[in-house]
């Protein structure tokens, strides 16, 4: 199965297209997991057990397993990720040239979907869309206020970057694994990527911690894609769902802080599902 129909049969069966962002910070991490062996992968094995009836994905950011420990930590995370029938896209952002490109492409061994940089423009990104069954998510119009400092910027054309970002995507989507990553605090933009590219499935970052719109989220992020069965896309949220423990639970009550994830989990879910 191609990584959109893997993901398009979880959505159906979960009636979810949460994605909850595994970004273990060490410096946040609770007490119940600093004696570990790993503890991020601790950490994460208790957000996937409270999380995970509510995931359409899992998607953990590389920038915090960037270690010896945090490597054997992600690789436990994606394994019993897909115990649960979850899949897992990488946030990684990867993109470079020739065999260094190759090499960054072989994160997809095990995970399932990754995000890339379109910056070096396709022959970077060829190893990626070369994966068949592997979903590839271009950075298009991302989350952050800094985004806009190139991102916004006019061409020659009059379209701003952003918007040809798209409209390339749609052209590398040969072998219909492309997806782009454009997020939930612009929602104009949203809007004007979706009329861009009508079949393209979105990672929409945003809501949640950064205050996203969330029926911007859903009403553009969701596509038609030939190869789901429903509007295949992601909503995500990260500090949102697996720190929501640290405000409602008290010292040395590991219940309650992982319940309040799977119940910030439950609650998008079902905010976001008032407008599919």
């Amino acid at each position: 199965m191609s990584f959109f129909e893997t993901l398009g049969a979880r959505i159906e069966s979960t009636d979810s297209v949460v994605s909850v962002g595994l970004d273990p910070d060490p410096s946040r991490l609770p007490e119940f997991v600093a004696d570990a062996d790993l503890p991020r992968w601790a950490f994460n094995r208790r957000i996937i057990d409270a999380t995970h009836e509510h995931a359409a994905c899992y998607k953990p950011n590389a920038a915090f397993y960037e270690d010896a420990d945090g490597w054997r930590a992600l690789a436990e995370t994606i394994a019993y990720a897909h115990g649960k029938d979850v899949p897992v896209l990488l946030d990684a952002k990867r993109a470079d040239i020739g065999n260094t490109t190759r090499q960054y492409a072989a994160a997809l061994d095990r995970a399932d979907a990754i995000t890339v940089n379109p910056y070096l423009g396709r022959d970077s990104l060829q190893p990626f869309l070369d994966r068949e069954g592997k979903g590839v998510f271009v950075l298009c119009r991302t989350s952050n206020p800094g985004g806009s400092d190139l991102q916004d910027l006019e061409l020659a054309s009059g379209e701003p970057l952003y918007e040809r970002v798209a409209a390339l995507a749609d052209v590398w989507n040969g072998n219909g694994n492309v997806g782009l990553v454009v997020g939930a605090t612009a929602p104009e933009e949203l809007a004007a990527v979706r009329e861009i590219v009508p079949e393209i499935p979105f990672l929409v970052p945003g809501v949640g911690a950064q205050g996203g719109d969330a029926e911007a989220a859903v009403e553009h992020g969701l596509a038609d894609h030939p190869d789901a069965d429903v509007g295949a896309g992601l909503v995500n949220s990260s500090r949102g769902i697996i720190f929501a423990g640290e405000e409602s639970s008290r010292p040395g009550d590991e219940a309650t802080y992982f319940g309040a994830a799977g119940d910030a989990a439950k609650r998008l879910k079902k905010r976001l599902n008032r407008y599919r």
